[in-house]
């Protein structure tokens, strides 16, 4: 199936990124979200991206201004109906998600393929629900969506080849890898790197290190990027809870039980990056650990 057309549910930190990379790839893109606030800071955020890649020779400010011309935003989810294909990027929580595939099917296209960027959601249980479980995939790109090269192509019990190989093909025109995982909670990605973070946050709450100390170790001792706990606070500490809490339930293993840290951090409205708190303080000119 040829793509032409691609909405975007959900302006967030992801759903942005996704629009960005989309219309850099010639796609033209509709961007919903219920908010005309976050629609304009996701547009403007794009805009500074773009500028950014333009600066450093990575695009050319002619292509910057062909990919802007390319998105559409709209308050208005049924307007996404008549796109190719449509992801889906809201909050980790089945719920929403559930409520934004509802309000689409009566208005999709008979040919429109459906997907949601969860990170760790069952993708046969949300095609269940919809009229086109075949037609139906998970497209999990990794955060920040213009700089990391993996997608996670997830296959439903009932997702077909043909939805799958058209799939692969907008990875692919991309410039992405894509790597296929099986629905199984929180697939590969988010299976092996959430423990390792609810692990860092144990180590913290038993005392063993404090945060710069976790941090630490892992850059220079494991050679990571970024530490365990400054990672979590960029993905955002309510996301992580919410995929523990999936792994949790969905493989009913307590090696997988989320640290009472990371829900107390949670509970007090810390989460990360996103909220000025989280393991660090970001209210002051540089992170400030708060443990």
């Amino acid at each position: 199936m040829d793509i032409r057309t691609v909405g975007v549910v959900g302006a967030g930190q992801m759903g942005n990124g996704i629009a960005h990379v989309m219309a850099i790839a010639g796609y033209d893109v509709l961007l919903n979200d219920v908010s005309a606030e976050a629609l304009e800071k996701a547009v403007a955020l794009i805009r500074k991206n773009l500028e950014r890649q333009v600066s450093r020779d990575k695009i050319t400010a002619d292509a910057m201004e062909a990919a802007l011309a390319r998105i559409t935003t709209t308050q208005d989810l049924p307007t996404l109906g008549k796109a190719d294909l449509i992801i889906e990027s809201a909050t980790e929580r089945e719920d929403i998600k559930q409520k934004i595939f509802d309000a689409l099917l009566p208005h999709l296209a008979p040919h429109t393929i459906l997907t949601s960027n969860t990170s760790s959601i069952s993708i046969t249980r949300l095609a269940s629900r919809t009229d086109r479980p075949e037609r139906f995939m998970g497209f999990h790109f990794m955060n920040p969506v213009p700089v990391m090269q993996l997608v996670e192509l997830i296959r439903g019990i009932a997702t077909d080849k043909p939805t799958f190989d058209t799939c692969l093909g907008v990875v692919e025109k991309l410039g992405k890898t894509a790597a296929s995982a099986e629905d199984f909670p929180a697939f590969i990605v988010n299976r092996i790197l959430m423990p390792m973070i609810n692990e860092a946050v144990y180590t913290l709450y038993e005392g063993v290190g404090n945060v710069r100390s976790i941090d630490e170790s892992l850059k220079l001792g494991a050679n990571h990027p970024m530490g365990p706990l400054a990672l979590a606070d960029f993905i955002g500490l309510d996301t992580c809870l919410a995929i523990m809490n999936v792994l949790h339930d969905g493989l009913a293993d307590t090696k997988y039980r989320p640290c009472p840290l990371l829900t107390k951090y949670v509970e007090a409205g810390w989460l990360g990056r996103k909220s000025g708190r989280g393991f660090y303080d970001y209210r002051g000119e540089e992170p400030v650990p708060t443990r």
